[in-house]
């Protein structure tokens, strides 16, 4: 099922949307965490956007270290191309992230360490829309190998995805949010159900483009304004959060 999004009242998954008065008055005010050089009436399925992926040694973006960086950059709802580096963390890579994305101390050890690929992957994020799949992930570790830099986070002059405290473009919450009914939100599972091909998944290129796909994929059901679209993002994360907590009681 479609919404309707230029009459509805309602969002596809039965929780409030805002009706249209609301929805005009919000199309050219700024919300916060958008990325600095778009209007929030952009329409974002037809901006340039990149879709970033990270492997890494482990979860916490303090303490472990990026070891694989995929981009995918789209324009106008077409997939331009993904480009991918391994990179050296300086430390070891444990057992367990080995085992899910199959990088190992051996395969990164001749890799530039993140200070030297992060003048190639610059170039691919400026002008550009950031998105990925849990973006919580991804922009904290980003924002940590910048601070590690002794580079700013923030202000002039910073690619949209290194401004610390953006919002990116998440299909992991509009999954989640549309499927809610559902078992299973892993961008496998989301790969699935819109029939997008993952040929590699855990590989960052390989996830990076399916992630891009998949947010097309549902792009008609979302909201076109990317103001909009991030203001709800963000209540709908919120919520999902709420009722994660609610359940591990």
């Amino acid at each position: 099922m479609r919404a309707n999004l230029d009459t509805c009242g309602c969002f596809p998954t039965g929780r409030h949307y805002p009706g249209i008065a609301d929805r005009l008055a919000e199309s050219g005010r700024a919300v916060a965490g958008m990325a600095e050089g778009f209007a929030a009436d952009l329409v974002w399925p037809e901006a340039p956007f990149v879709v970033i992926d990270f492997e890494t040694t482990g979860l916490d973006p303090e303490r472990d270290r990026i070891i694989e960086i995929g981009v995918a950059l789209f324009r106008g709802g077409v997939h331009e191309r993904s480009e991918n580096w391994l990179v050296q963390p300086g430390i070891p890579i444990p057992a367990e992230s080995s085992s899910v994305n199959g990088i190992t101390d051996e395969m990164v050890k001749d890799a530039p360490v993140f200070a030297e690929a992060w003048p190639l992957v610059r170039p691919h994020l400026e002008g550009r829309l950031p998105v990925a799949y849990n973006h919580r992930f991804d922009s904290r570790f980003l924002w940590a190998e910048l601070r590690r830099l002794g580079e700013a986070t923030g202000g002039p002059g910073r690619v949209p995805a290194g401004t610390e405290g953006g919002v990116w473009i998440d299909p992991f919450v509009w999954i989640r949010e549309l499927y809610k009914h559902e078992r299973g939100f892993s961008l496998v599972d989301a790969c699935n159900r819109l029939n997008v091909s993952l040929e590699n998944a855990h590989r960052a290129a390989h996830d990076a483009e399916a992630a891009g796909k998949v947010l097309l994929g549902v792009a008609p059901r979302l909201p076109q304004r990317y103001g909009e679209l991030l203001r709800i993002q963000q209540r709908y994360a919120a919520t999902q959060d709420v009722e994660i907590t609610f359940r591990r009681r």
